[in-house]
């Protein structure tokens, strides 16, 4: 199972040395994906709640490329720069996600890159 590297451009390209995501197998290791629009670069939104969407729209990206989708996500984890915005960011999230939403852990962080308030990533499985 040789890992193979995942790019879409409906998701702003990795600003480092990582890739978008990863895929080993039916397995898919997602990179944190920021707020950010991919056609411009900046920020969806100056609030939580429009950061979240866009966010999981990147990831809904990335997944995509990947041969799966947000329905076969199996974990997530949400990095907050404040965690006082975790109902907003949920109330987003939830719409993201059906019956059986993923596994997830939601933590606080100190800062995000380039000042954002959400970071999402995932592990996703492959569709069959």
């Amino acid at each position: 199972m040789e890992p193979r590297r995942v790019e879409s451009e409906g998701a702003p390209a990795a600003v480092g040395p990582y890739s978008q995501a990863v895929r080993a197998g039916d397995l898919i290791f997602c990179a944190g994906q920021l707020g950010l629009d991919p056609a411009t670069g900046q920020f969806a939104s100056e609030d939580v709640q429009g950061q979240t969407r866009r966010a999981l729209q990147n990831l809904s990206a990335v997944l995509e490329a990947a041969g799966s989708d947000l329905a076969h996500v199996v974990k997530t984890t949400v990095f907050l720069a404040d965690m006082g915005d975790f109902k907003a960011m949920n109330e987003v999230y939830a719409t993201f996600f059906g019956d059986v939403p993923p596994a997830r852990s939601t933590v606080a962080v100190k800062e995000l890159p380039l000042g954002g308030l959400v970071e999402i990533e995932a592990i996703a499985v492959r569709k069959s």
